[in-house]
């Protein structure tokens, strides 16, 4: 504990982007190529919400926060988890949103575009699915790295920029998602870790960052996929008392059509012993 009996406090912030936001249309850029609207690839309902009730909880709190760190999904075009890799049967588009698995794959209703690479997607998919925890989905391509959509959400960045201004410290960015191979939704491993990319196996700095707080405050988007996992895996590896972990409830919201997974997932988190608040109720 710090002199004033307070902990010391890290607020870990899962992919607050662009991308993955409801923004208001006026929020929305226009293309400098050719002046249409870019609208967020992947919005989750109330992730604007969401966002601008954690910039206010950082304004408030940010004088007890030692540390802060923004995890930042990136992904190319290319991406086994994007449209462009993937192709039907006929050759045809796959649209985002569909799964695809082993099974498909191996009766040829899909198939990545590389032929070269179905020996690699077939063995990817029979590790993923073992695991029990997602099946492969094709997203739309977001956040894409360099991309507004890539961006952090501007209530956010304007209170991590406080922060850092009068912390006289920088936040700590982690990105995921990288490798076009695997899916990341957790920042602390790949869902198929490549063994030829050790940035895609647990990620021992940033468990090491996270455990040397004695509070890990926790939010972003969205809380069916990437929040759930990278908190899962958090659980997983995590040393001592799990009450050290906070989830901010009202400061992530899942993927539309995968609420039950949220509800599950904090049912689940709370039975751990990890404690669920919300921004209007937790102060550190």
């Amino acid at each position: 504990m710090t002199g004033n009996s307070r902990p010391l406090a890290q607020l870990l912030i899962i992919d607050p982007q662009n991308d993955f936001c409801d923004l208001p249309r006026d929020w929305w850029p226009l293309s400098p190529l050719d002046g249409s609207v870019t609208a967020p690839a992947l919005p989750v309902p109330g992730a604007h919400a969401d966002m601008q009730r954690l910039a206010l909880w950082m304004s408030a709190q940010g004088q007890s926060l030692e540390q802060i760190t923004v995890t930042l999904d990136s992904h190319q075009a290319y991406d086994i988890a994007h449209p462009a890799f993937w192709q039907q049967a006929d050759g045809g588009a796959v649209a985002p949103f569909t799964q695809i698995t082993a099974t498909q794959l191996r009766s040829g209703e899909y198939a990545p575009r590389d032929a070269q690479q179905l020996p690699h997607c077939l063995q990817y998919l029979d590790a993923l699915e073992a695991q029990g925890r997602y099946k492969l989905m094709v997203w739309p391509l977001h956040c894409e790295i360099g991309s507004w959509g890539h961006g952090v959400h501007a209530d956010v960045l304007a209170a991590c920029r406080q922060w850092q201004e009068r912390q006289h410290r920088a936040v700590r960015t982690v990105f995921k998602g990288m490798n076009p191979w695997t899916e990341h939704y957790s920042a602390i491993r790949a869902e198929v870790p490549d063994v030829q990319d050790p940035a895609t196996d647990v990620n021992e700095g940033l468990l090491a960052c996270l455990h040397a707080s004695e509070l890990v405050v926790i939010a972003g988007e969205a809380s069916s996929h990437c929040v759930r996992a990278t908190t899962e895996h958090l659980v997983e590896h995590w040393q001592g008392d799990l009450s050290r972990l906070v989830l901010l409830t009202d400061c992530m919201s899942p993927v539309s059509g995968f609420e039950q997974a949220h509800v599950d997932f904090v049912q689940r988190m709370r039975a751990s012993g990890v404690r669920c608040e919300t921004s209007t109720s937790f102060n550190i």
